[in-house]
């Protein structure tokens, strides 16, 4: 990630020692090796990441004039209202109500037509005109987004794209590792903090060592807070945290019924620490349901941020849910309140999770560019552009140095004494990353493979 070569004064002043030249050169081809793994992802991320910071500003942007009103004095008419109007011209079954964030934004009704097919239905909430309808796509808020999430993700490959992400970004992490390690000063002519007036592969391989050191921080960040939406690396870190009792606490709402339906599968979005946690029911199951305008009296009462969604039960023994997600990470809620009394069940903050849970919130928070405001988003920005240029920089360096017709991978010390703390760090990276661990293997395997073949081949 910092640096895709060492250059050959560097190799020489790294190689006076055989054991520390075998270092040099087993963490130069996994640099190598990693560089070509995650190169073509890392930009994918990096673009779609990038984008996806700002999507608030791009959906009122492009779909101004579903999102946007004109704010008045006067007060905004009650939910029942705005969900009697939306149903009155989308016919269907409520499923959500999202409340105006600002005075400037429209109210959002989820509706389920016939086919079990959600649709947004945009309504003015000072005269309850219908402004417009577009497809339900949950916290992405508009198709648009709803593309780019999954393509961050690589969720159209569906399990081995969650895998393949989950893959590079502990490839990332160990990148960073590697590349400052061959970034480290050894001599006068590395380890340089400011692009060297060069021109060709050296001024790539300067912008590539100078954008690498910098980024790193930010590189391993990003890739670190998302991990715990990941498969193998998320569902271990889960169960740790809940185990230590650090994420959910355990028997947080044991005093209440619960169901099979987990709050993750149940909810478009739910803190993370109580993703897999069940979803309460209703003392009661039957019965005549609260009002809407009274269960959203409650839950403002309770004093809710802004911009709240309240899912509307969809089985006789369900709950309503009201949860927030705002710029301000402490802010964050979700409330589950029963459906014949109004009362609230479970009312969880930020404050309520354990300490690993807290963190992966305010680090998923962070990582969306939902923390610090503007300061956030540009930060990353910044960060993302700096992925982008790394992985173009390595592409023009390997292609630039590479001879013709050959792969151009750093070349195995001819004794292959390579010390035993790779191993080690092979073995931790493996134990932290499985995933990293299991393609380090195959590399490995490779690596064995074409090495034996050599050494047979007839002079």
């Amino acid at each position: 990630m910092v640096s895709i070569e060492a250059t050959h004064v560097a190799e020489q002043t790294a190689t006076s020692n055989p054991t520390t030249s075998a270092l040099y050169r087993a963490v130069w081809r996994w640099h190598f090796y990693a560089g070509l793994i995650v190169l073509p992802f890392m930009i994918l991320i990096a673009v779609t990441g990038g984008i996806y910071l700002f999507k608030d500003e791009i959906n009122n942007t492009l779909y101004s004039d579903l999102r946007i009103v004109e704010p008045i004095s006067s007060p905004q008419l009650a939910p029942s209202v705005l969900t009697s109007n939306a149903l009155a011209s989308y016919p269907g079954t409520l499923k959500a109500y999202l409340s105006s964030e600002a005075p400037n934004r429209a109210a959002e009704v989820s509706i389920a037509d016939q086919d079990g097919v959600k649709n947004i239905i945009y309504v003015n909430p000072y005269d309850g005109t219908v402004l417009g309808t577009a497809w339900d796509v949950g916290s992405s808020g508009t198709s648009l987004m709803y593309v780019v999430r999954k393509l961050h993700s690589l969720e159209y490959v569906g399990w081995w794209g969650n895998r393949i992400i989950e893959a590079a970004a502990g490839w990332m992490v160990l990148l960073v590792g590697t590349g400052i390690y061959l970034w480290w000063p050894r001599s006068r002519n590395v380890g340089v903090y400011l692009p060297r007036k060069t021109k060709g592969r050296p001024l790539w391989r300067d912008i590539h060592a100078v954008t690498g050191i910098y980024a790193a921080i930010f590189i391993v960040f990003l890739a670190m807070t998302g991990l715990p939406w990941s498969g193998v690396w998320g569902d271990k870190f889960y169960e740790l945290s809940y185990a230590a009792d650090l994420g959910m606490p355990d028997g947080y709402w044991s005093k209440y019924p619960t169901s099979t339906v987990p709050v993750g599968e149940a909810l478009d979005r739910s803190p993370w620490a109580i993703e897999k946690q069940p979803m309460p029911l209703s003392q009661a199951s039957e019965g005549v349901p609260v009002a809407i305008d009274k269960v959203i009296a409650n839950v403002e009462n309770l004093g809710i941020h802004a911009g709240y969604k309240l899912n509307i039960p969809s089985t006789p023994d369900g709950v309503f849910t009201a949860s927030v997600y705002p710029n301000n990470v402490s802010q964050e809620r979700i409330i589950h309140l029963d459906q014949y009394t109004g009362e609230v069940l479970v009312d969880m903050g930020l404050s309520d999770l354990g300490a690993l849970g807290w963190a992966a919130e305010w680090g998923i928070g962070i990582h969306m560019g939902q923390a610090f405001g503007l300061a956030n988003q540009i930060v990353l920005l910044l960060a993302c552009i700096a992925m982008v240029l790394l992985a173009v920089s390595a592409a023009i360096i390997w292609w630039k140095r590479r001879p013709k017709g050959a792969l151009g991978a750093p070349k195995v010390p001819a004794d292959w004494r390579i010390p035993r703390g790779v191993f080690v760090i092979a073995i931790i990276a493996g134990i932290f990353f499985p995933l990293v661990g299991l393609s380090l293997l195959v590399i490995a395997a490779l690596e064995v493979s074409i090495y034996t073949l050599k050494k047979f081949q007839p002079a």
